[in-house]
């Protein structure tokens, strides 16, 4: 099982011809992933790596049936080729562009938000904007995440860090830990799918045991994780936070990684999911092992729950003995009662003579 993509995605790439757009193409179609259209106005017509290329994103949709897009194309007109995806009717977008202002990320948010409205809660997710990518191990890829580095199997990976999530993929890799789907969500103070709504799609994937979470300093995401794991999730989380010796006011890599106002800062986070029972690690070389405890504590209480408590065997009463009929007794048959013989009158006896006195 993965989340997002699989081997279901029909993938329309949204600047093919251009340098990231035809490498990254080429590396998505070598992993196996089903790219079925690509976008560019003046090369509609063409092909690249044998994918069709359409003049707009309607009409690729219309005549290859793609259902997921990723977008290659300068930041300048990242937010447009956001709009025209959602538009011609993907369920999933991934914009790879990076430096979008984030009054268009704010104006893109909005526009999906009441097009999900329209259309009765159905509309387009947005991965991004600044992100690597996702990537289902073994199925499909969609963004610039290298593949030789993953192994499929149980445990969902979401991270705010790009290159971050490649070195936890591989030492996961390395320590025999598979993959169900690897989710970047990117960097940028606006995002278009966020920890919480990542966390929800692999607590509800029957295909993921224990989700991985890279935070990094700035914002409140991760604290705000840390709630939802604590009240929702009944699956075990690793957590590392990058930057903790970041200086306060100082932008690092991302535009969201920054520490204001004394808020956001990596002790913040780390207490927060430690609050949470979620165990983090100091270095990324501890999570292995972390994640390997993890699995085996969920594995042993489930095993614990499969087990039930042998009832008591109900001993049903013993059936009393029917006791046996006693033989009748057979009928004495009536003896004739003799007639008794009448008794002989005693004869009287005779008087004595009377003697004379002399």
């Amino acid at each position: 099982m993965s989340v997002l993509i699989g081997r279901k995605t029909r993938l329309m790439v949204q600047g093919i011809t251009g340098r990231d757009g035809s490498f990254h193409t080429k590396s998505m179609i070598d992993y196996g992933t089903k790219v079925v259209a690509g976008v560019s106005p003046l090369r509609a017509g063409t092909e690249v790596h044998g994918v069709p290329v359409f003049a707009t994103a309607r009409e690729a949709v219309a005549k290859t049936k793609a259902n997921t897009a990723v977008i290659y194309v300068p930041w300048a007109y990242a937010a447009d080729a956001i709009y025209e995806a959602a538009d011609a009717g993907v369920e999933l977008i991934v914009c790879i562009a990076e430096g979008i202002p984030v009054r268009d990320m704010i104006q893109v948010h909005a526009y999906l938000e009441d097009l999900k409205a329209r259309n009765g809660g159905r509309g387009p997710r947005l991965v991004g904007a600044n992100c690597p990518g996702l990537i289902s191990p073994g199925q499909a890829k969609v963004g610039i995440m290298p593949g030789h580095i993953t192994k499929p199997g149980r445990v969902g990976l979401v991270s705010r860090s790009g290159t971050l999530t490649y070195e936890v993929v591989y030492q996961l890799t390395q320590a025999g830990i598979g993959q169900s789907t690897c989710i970047g969500i990117g960097g940028d103070p606006v995002l278009g799918t966020n920890f919480l709504d990542a966390l929800a799609l692999f607590e509800a994937d029957p295909g993921t045991d224990a989700v991985m979470l890279i935070g990094e300093i700035g914002g409140n995401d991760e604290e705000q994780a840390a709630r939802f794991i604590k009240t929702r999730m009944t699956k075990p989380v690793v957590a590392f936070i990058a930057g903790r010796t970041a200086p306060p006011g100082k932008r690092m890599g991302h535009a969201g990684a920054i520490v204001t106002g004394g808020t956001g800062t990596a002790a913040e986070k780390i207490a927060a999911f430690r609050a949470a029972g979620v165990a983090v690690a100091e270095v990324p070389s501890e999570i292995p092992e972390l994640m390997r405890r993890a699995l085996a504590a969920r594995k042993a209480k489930r095993a614990k729950a499969q087990v039930k408590p042998k009832a008591k065997a109900k001993t049903k009463p013993k059936a009393k003995a029917k006791a046996k009929p006693k033989p009748k007794a057979k009928p004495q048959a009536k003896s004739k009662a003799r007639p008794r013989p009448k008794a002989k009158p005693r004869p009287k006896p005779k008087a004595r003579p009377k003697t004379k006195r002399r």
